[in-house]
């Protein structure tokens, strides 16, 4: 168990090593770290950055798609999701689904496509999975920017929780508002919808929302269960936007390409982000 000025220490760190876009060797690699012991460097970093002055508006869903699991953690694959709170600083919105992305300051950056789900109300603490969607307000696809301060994005889960959840930022699309008939389907709509996601013309990588732990709607449910467990967090809010996992494995970026997705079997729009 770390102690509360390790934790803070540890917290310090990272947040020094994305300011100053260092790498750093895994936390790991000091000493033993455990899943607990991340979680409280999480809760460290959400007291520094909001003493910094900002906002928690919800949360990322982490290494819910187990077709890549078997790519990640150095002494052993990776075999659950993660999650990790997500702030304002690094939430944007896109205009008519088009996007212009800086990567200045991003560790090795790569892109994920997602979906994001955005609370209308708070869930009940034992709520199933059909009353947490009834709780869903919208729904929208999103381009995670996932950013990793290890060298060659090598490390264990615990690291992963640790580094913000290699979060880095989130470019929402064009919200859809759910009526009560698609809530009710929803956890199969998305399970049966696929994605596309290309670079340029060339398609770069493709996936199921069955591939995000059998629905992106479970991957919510997921969470939900496992806040249950950490009482030094609040539960799933009213307002909170959750983004439930990438549906391919994440690709590397650069300055100068332009990504683009399309789905299919679902009534969502793709995305078209720039980067420079």
């Amino acid at each position: 168990m770390l102690m509360s000025t390790q934790a803070n220490r540890y917290a310090h760190q990272l947040l020094d090593a994305r300011a100053q876009a260092q790498l750093m060797p895994p936390l790991s690699a000091e000493s033993p770290l455990s899943i607990a012991d991340s979680y409280d460097i999480v809760r460290c970093t959400m007291d520094i950055r909001i003493a910094q002055g900002e906002t928690p508006v919800g949360r990322k869903i982490g290494f819910t798609n187990r077709k890549i699991w078997s790519k990640y953690g150095e002494r052993e694959p990776i075999s659950a999701p993660i999650w990790t709170p997500v702030f304002d600083a690094t939430v944007r919105y896109t205009e008519d689904n088009r996007g212009l992305q800086c990567l200045r300051g991003a560790m090795q950056p790569r892109i994920g496509p997602e979906l994001v789900l955005k609370l209308g109300r708070t869930p009940d603490p034992d709520a199933t999975m059909e009353e947490l969607a009834e709780c869903v307000e919208w729904m929208a696809h999103a381009f995670e920017i996932v950013t990793c301060p290890f060298p060659d994005w090598k490390f264990e889960l615990a690291d992963s929780i640790a580094a913000f959840g290699l979060h880095g930022s989130l470019i929402v699309g064009e919200p859809k508002m759910l009526s009560a008939a698609s809530r009710r389907n929803l956890a199969l709509v998305l399970a049966n919808a696929s994605l596309s996601l290309s670079c340029g013309d060339e398609l770069r990588s493709a996936g199921f929302g069955s591939d995000v732990l059998g629905s992106p709607l479970h991957a919510l449910w997921h969470l939900h269960q496992l806040l249950k467990e950490q009482p030094q967090f609040a539960g799933l809010t009213e307002g909170e936007i959750i983004t439930t996992g990438t549906w391919t494995d994440v690709c590397p970026i650069k300055p100068g390409e332009t990504w683009t997705s399309a789905f299919s079997g679902v009534s969502l729009p793709g995305l078209t982000v720039s980067f420079v």
